[in-house]
């Protein structure tokens, strides 16, 4: 009897909608575009320096990690960093040539990369995606310089110092 009754619970929490299917679950192709979009208004709001759209496609608890080795931002230090860049009338101005974009159905969750075209030359991003209240977030989001295979002794050499000395502080810190 116990078991009937437990399963007659489960029953009617899952009709009452408790198992509720998600939009971006039935249509994974509308999903993907309208991720595609949300990113494409984020790199907008940037090369338009509009600091509220640009951090409200973010979400609460959002990461950027930038190209230098110390650029770890949780969300209120990355305004903080972006602020004056924002203030100045402009941003930075990446503009995507290629993305590709994943989904995991069942948790609200999609993962991308793209190529940018950006004032550093090519770029690549790779971000993580909250669907939050209805909405597509940014929770996370990498960038980096591609640089040829051919040039790495080169970059390398150029930035040992750097790193040396980077290496060195987070050995300290451990």
């Amino acid at each position: 009897m116990k078991n009937r009754l437990l399963s007659l619970i489960l029953i009617l929490f899952s009709w009452a909608g408790f198992s509720q299917t998600m939009p971006y679950q039935s249509n994974t192709k509308q999903a993907k575009t309208d991720i595609s979009k949300v990113i494409d208004a984020w790199h907008q709001a940037a090369g338009e320096a509009n600091f509220e759209n640009y951090f409200s496609l973010m979400s609460k608890d959002a990461v950027f990690i930038g190209t230098d080795a110390t650029e770890n931002w949780q969300l209120e230090e990355f305004k903080a960093y972006a602020k004056p860049h924002f203030d100045k009338g402009r941003a930075w101005d990446f503009t995507s040539v290629e993305r590709n974009i994943y989904i995991a159905n069942k948790k609200g969750i999609a993962w991308f990369d793209e190529l940018l075209d950006t004032h550093m030359g090519i770029c690549r991003g790779s971000g993580v995606m909250q669907y939050i209240d209805g909405d597509w977030k940014i929770s996370h989001y990498v960038l980096s310089i591609e640089i040829p295979n051919n040039n790495v002794a080169e970059i390398t050499r150029i930035k040992k110092d750097f790193d040396t000395k980077m290496l060195q502080k987070l050995e300290a810190q451990n």
